[in-house]
């Protein structure tokens, strides 16, 4: 197919033609630049002297000379495939072309012309140079052009450039002011000279040979940008090659494509929806800026966000009310037509059923009830939300059909239940003695024996009088957490709450010598200590909430954790006696100007501060602010209303007086 050259020989051969010339045509090569690759040319004749033995290296080669070259280079087969009309025929010098052109190495003018005699380009050039390399089964990787002119490359021709910059045949004209390529300059035949030796290097080194099977398809250059469509399902990338975002982004809009491309991955869309990539971390986390220098909260990996918006360095997306920034390499972009499967929720049996889906293995898991119904919603359709409380018809979350606060998402924690410890016992065993009548789920068998749960409801109502902390919603934590107390960590670490496991490694964490032990951390090291009190570093609300409010912001990657725990508590009010549902008035304390809201020991504002809420971002819709429990309400001597809440301080604090005006009641309670 080439110059069969190989191992020893070719070694040889190329040493040789760098130490001997032939004196015939030294006259005008020696000396030169270029002198060892156009002796090394000439004596397997592809380059050839005049009658004179001159070879003029410095002269501009023609389009027929470089044709001729690359067919002697490689030994082309003679071809009539293609015949074009300013050739005669017969002629030597047409042979050769012809040869390269049914080799699909060339091409000719839209007229039919091949014209031979013009001058080459560099970018003319590189083009006839990566076909070569296509012919010869080299792979067609490519590398980002950083030449000055590289506005000047023609779109048409810059893959080819980018293969020759990539296996080094062509490197640029080097100046004080950086190196050029100049594409629309002359090569001469030095170069030329030096490209296909180059060239002829490359194929020796990368080529699949005849005998070792196929070419594969090389991996695609990643840093390299296309733009794109969809077509009934298919993602359909422009051949063109563009080696930044800008011109990517630029050729966007004038093309009628709706897809930004970096190598395979898709970096911007019309629409779609966006989710968390796999990564190293398993979580990808969303920050206020896009220099990523705050974070907002993080999600595990597989979970949906809203898509708003995205370039090659960062996606905007939407995670509960929480919008924000997400690196671009850490989510990945599914188009509208190409959305396989979604998040969404139902109605059955009268309850709010959700059910999710993981972007990466692309598979639904399992549905859990969150609440009941609300009124808005109808049997059999489905509804979709980021929050857990705006509720749309489209999985863009553009056409909303209602709102719903789940009442335990967003009650406080600080509200102690009314359920007694024998009450509590009774609820562990009748539902461990369900979970182990299910046959399918053999972690379950001996539930009503080993379970860590087991007689916990008297210990539950203590920790809940000394610590201020909702004996309910300790036992939904433990029962989501610790899989009902049959976790492996709950049986072998009495660690009923999954602390220390983190998504990078699900079998840590940490040891207690009972499950009592267990309970205490979770209160006095993570509840009591970071995220309830405002002198905690995570103090977002005292309420499981969701990624903007509440707990779940950041204790848990879950995005739904605090539904979850949510619905573990409403399951168990609504079935064993509803004596904790809607016994609090809900509300958020909201921001008006970004001021600071202090709770005061009395109802009124010459009482001292209890505590001040913290500045918060309060999401997209501006309602996100701490969720609060008030139990009661009274005119102040100031003449304001004031709100008795349940304070987020540890006892002995129980409660404290916030004023009206700087609350927004949850509605529906």
């Amino acid at each position: 197919m080439f110059k069969k050259i190989v191992g020893l020989a070719f070694a040889l051969i190329v040493a040789l033609s760098f130490t001997t010339q032939s004196t015939s045509h030294a006259n005008d090569i020696k000396g030169h630049q270029m002198v060892n690759e156009l002796t090394y040319w000439s004596n397997l004749n592809v380059i050839r002297p005049d009658s004179k033995g001159n070879y003029y290296p410095n002269r501009a080669v023609t389009r027929g000379e470089f044709a001729s070259y690359i067919t002697r280079a490689l030994e082309l087969p003679d071809s009539s495939t293609y015949t074009f009309k300013d050739l005669k025929a017969g002629n030597e010098l047409t042979r050769e072309i012809q040869a390269a052109a049914g080799s699909n190495i060339l091409s000719g003018y839209p007229d039919g012309t091949f014209r031979p005699n013009e001058k080459i380009t560099r970018q003319h050039m590189a083009a006839l140079l990566e076909k070569a390399l296509r012919y010869s089964n080299v792979p067609l990787e490519g590398q980002p052009l950083t030449f000055k002119d590289n506005n000047k490359i023609s779109d048409q021709f810059k893959p080819a450039v980018a293969t020759n910059v990539y296996y080094n045949i062509i490197r640029g004209s080097h100046t004080k002011n950086g190196v050029f390529f100049e594409p629309q300059g002359n090569a001469t035949i030095a170069h030329a000279a030096a490209f296909l030796f180059r060239m002829q290097t490359t194929i020796e080194t990368f080529a699949v040979k005849e005998g070792e099977g196929t070419v594969e398809t090389p991996a695609p250059n990643p840093n390299v940008y296309y733009v794109g469509k969809i077509s009934n399902g298919v993602i359909t990338k422009n051949s063109t090659v563009y080696f930044n975002y800008e011109q990517a982004e630029s050729a966007l809009k004038s093309s009628g494509s709706n897809l930004i491309i970096k190598g395979e991955k898709i970096i911007k869309m019309s629409s779609g929806i966006a989710s968390a990539a796999d990564t190293k971390a398993n979580t990808v986390t969303i920050y206020s800026d896009k220099n990523f220098t705050k974070s907002l909260s993080y999600a595990v990996e597989g979970s949906q966000f809203k898509y708003i918006g995205s370039n090659d360095q960062y996606a905007i997306v939407q995670l509960a009310d929480t919008k924000g920034y997400a690196k671009i390499d850490e989510v990945t972009l599914t188009p509208t037509s190409l959305i396989k499967g979604q998040d969404f929720y139902f109605v059955e049996g009268g309850y709010l059923t959700h059910r999710t889906y993981n972007h990466i293995t692309q598979k639904y898991n399992w549905d859990y009830v969150v609440s009941e119904a609300p009124v808005f919603m109808q049997r059999g359709g489905q509804y979709y939300s980021q929050d857990g409380v705006n509720f749309y018809s489209d999985v863009l979350l553009t056409k909303k059909v209602g709102t719903h606060y789940p009442y335990f998402q967003f009650q406080s924690i600080r509200q102690p239940s009314n359920y007694t410890a024998e009450e509590l016992d009774n609820m562990i065993m009748t539902l461990l003695a369900e979970r182990q009548a299910i046959k399918t789920s053999p972690q379950y068998a001996k539930a009503t024996t080993d379970s860590r749960l087991i007689g916990m409801g008297k210990f539950l109502k203590q920790v809940e009088a000394q610590y201020n902390v909702n004996a309910l919603f300790i036992l939904a934590a433990a029962m989501h957490e610790g899989d009902y107390g049959v976790s492996k960590n709950a049986l072998t670490k009495n660690n009923i709450f999954g602390i220390k496991v983190f998504d990078t490694d699900p079998t840590l964490g940490e040891v207690y010598k009972s499950r009592d032990d267990s309970v205490l951390a979770f209160i006095n090291r993570y509840v009591n200590l970071n995220y309830v009190p405002q002198s905690g570093g995570y103090a977002k609300g005292a309420a499981p909430g969701n990624k903007t409010a509440g707990m779940n912001v950041h204790y848990a990657s879950d995005p739904f954790w605090g539904s979850k725990i949510a619905g573990h508590m409403y399951r168990m009010d609504n079935r064993f006696g509803k004596k904790d549902y809607k016994q609090a008035k809900l509300a958020f304390v909201s921001y008006e100007n970004g001021l600071l809201v202090n709770v005061r020991n009395e109802p009124s504002t010459a009482s001292p501060v209890h505590f001040t809420y913290k500045a918060k971002y309060v999401g997209e819709t501006g309602v996100f602010g701490y969720p609060i429990s008030i139990v009661e309400e009274t005119k102040g001597t100031d003449g304001y209303v004031w709100y008795k809440i349940m304070s987020d301080n540890n006892p002995p604090a129980k409660y404290g007086w916030v004023r009206s005006d700087l609350v927004q009641l949850i509605p529906g309670y």
